[in-house]
């Protein structure tokens, strides 16, 4: 039986309080907020010990880190979205249903993933103010450029 260590209950309560998957690292900033002087190999080795108790679930991308979730969110059937942008990535409780119809024929499906690909809110309100800014850049480097004063 492990012990329980401030650390892994840092760890853990950074994941549960979440609610989304998180990187190693994502886990080191907020488990770092209650325990001061954390490093990354101790998140990592309690990653490993919270999987084998199976109170966390790895959530696996297709060319990315590991992510971790708690298996109160990992129970229930669900897909995951990650933002291009700052890469987070979000849990979508939402599912097109049975997938069966898309295999050959013949095929059995077991079990299907889905990412969604995009920006967050977050972002996707930062790109919003963008194009005003970006346009008023591009005026005053055009009125620069011809010696004009911008309007």
């Amino acid at each position: 039986m492990e012990r329980t260590t401030r650390q892994k209950t840092a760890i853990q309560a950074a994941i549960e309080s979440a609610q989304r998957p998180l990187s190693a690292q994502e886990i080191l900033e907020q488990a770092s907020l209650q325990v001061t002087q954390l490093g990354i190999a101790t998140v990592y080795r309690n990653l490993k010990s919270l999987v084998l108790e199976e109170k966390v679930h790895v959530v696996t991308l297709p060319g990315e880190n590991p992510r971790y979730e708690s298996n109160t969110a990992a129970n229930h059937h669900h897909h995951h979205f990650q933002c291009t942008t700052c890469q987070r990535v979000f849990d979508v409780h939402d599912c097109p249903g049975d997938l069966k119809r898309m295999a050959p024929q013949g095929f059995v499906v077991e079990r299907h993933e889905l990412t969604l690909y995009g920006r967050c809110a977050d972002c996707n309100a930062a790109a919003g103010a963008a194009p005003a800014v970006a346009a008023a850049v591009a005026t005053t480097v055009h009125a620069c450029a011809s010696g004009h004063e911008p309007a």
